[in-house]
């Protein structure tokens, strides 16, 4: 399939821009485990194999392995077919290493799979978790003092488990050699500053056009919007308050200060919150708390009081009304 003939390709690194053929990512090896995301795999392979039919050349070439060489169901119930085995992250040469994990991730599951990754970073060979992978690399070790993002349903849970952990909310973040990405539709976004790379802007848009893809999203762009950022329309006021609360849930700050870093009065704050989201800023934020709070007593084994603190209630008894007077049920009810 030609996308695109005659491209003129801008070479990574220098900057320089060349004739096709100059540039290539060797292999890759795409390790993808049991109740992966079928979406997350079909997203970051299919612009790789567009960008080469754009180029005309193989910029990319890859191998799905899976942890023993037989075919894993994702968690679409879909059978990816493997094409080796965690063997050949020890035995054959390759560039680049890509692990895709679905939603439900017990890392220490797979006990293998952590020795191979301290093995490959012992190498100083570039990692990539895509979704819930961050698990793993974080229980291997490999991730001290690096930034990383992970899928934002996991974020809570994951900040908690892996206290030094340094997590954003991204799309998906490169700290050395070490590449995290939320997964989803965020791995095509990863894959794309990929082909940006190694292939140039020009088959981007081509990969973006092909796909019908608007935009190419930078990594750092957050995952979600706050929850009633949806109803904010343009208003930029609001969106700022909203991050602001979403980025302090441990320790809330007062409405005074949200409203005087917004740069408008608490009494326009109000406005904005009722106009827009239907609730008063003080309710809205104590339920982005909660939401916060029901993550964590789901997806985690903290105590109640341990995660009355993380989401910034005085006391375990005033968190447990507060959960049941939003959810109808105890948190205890509700793990």
């Amino acid at each position: 399939m030609n996308l695109h003939s005659n491209q003129t390709l801008m070479n990574p690194g220098t900057g320089a821009v060349g004739t096709a053929g100059e540039e290539r990512l060797g292999g890759l090896a795409i390790l993808v485990l049991p109740g992966f995301s079928h979406l997350a795999l079909g997203a970051f392979i299919e612009p790789l194999s567009l960008a080469n039919s754009a180029a005309e050349r193989e910029v990319f070439t890859w191998r799905v392995l899976t942890p023993d060489g037989k075919a894993v169901l994702s968690r679409s119930c879909i059978a990816v077919e493997s094409q080796g085995d965690l063997r050949e992250l020890t035995q054959n040469d390759f560039d680049q290493l890509v692990v895709i994990s679905g939603q439900a991730l017990d890392s220490r599951q797979f006990p293998e799979v952590s020795a191979g990754l301290r093995s490959i970073a012992r190498r100083n060979i570039k990692i990539t978790a895509i979704g819930t992978a961050t698990w793993l690399l974080a229980h291997a070790g490999v991730m001290t003092d690096t930034l990383c993002t992970i899928h934002w349903s996991q974020m809570a849970a994951f900040s908690e488990a892996f206290k030094d952990a340094n997590v954003c909310n991204a799309l998906f973040v490169t700290d050395g050699q070490i590449s995290t990405c939320a997964g989803e539709i965020a791995a095509f976004d990863l894959a794309l500053d990929l082909v940006t790379r190694y292939a140039g802007a020009d088959v981007v848009k081509e990969v973006c056009r092909y796909t019908t893809m608007i935009n190419h999203r930078s990594g750092l762009e957050r995952q979600t919007s706050p929850a009633g950022l949806t109803f904010a329309g343009t208003n930029s006021k609001l969106a700022s308050a909203l991050h602001l609360m979403e980025d302090n849930i441990e320790f809330p700050i007062g409405l005074a200060e949200v409203a005087k870093r917004t740069k408008i009065s608490v009494r326009q704050l109000e406005r904005l919150f009722m106009q827009h989201v239907g609730n008063s800023p003080a309710k809205h934020y104590k339920r982005m708390r909660l939401e916060h709070a029901r993550r964590l007593v789901e997806q985690t084994g903290l105590s109640l009081t341990e995660i009355a603190i993380a989401c910034g209630f005085a006391s375990a008894s005033h968190f447990s009304k507060c959960f049941k007077e939003l959810y109808g049920a105890t948190p205890t009810r509700c793990r």
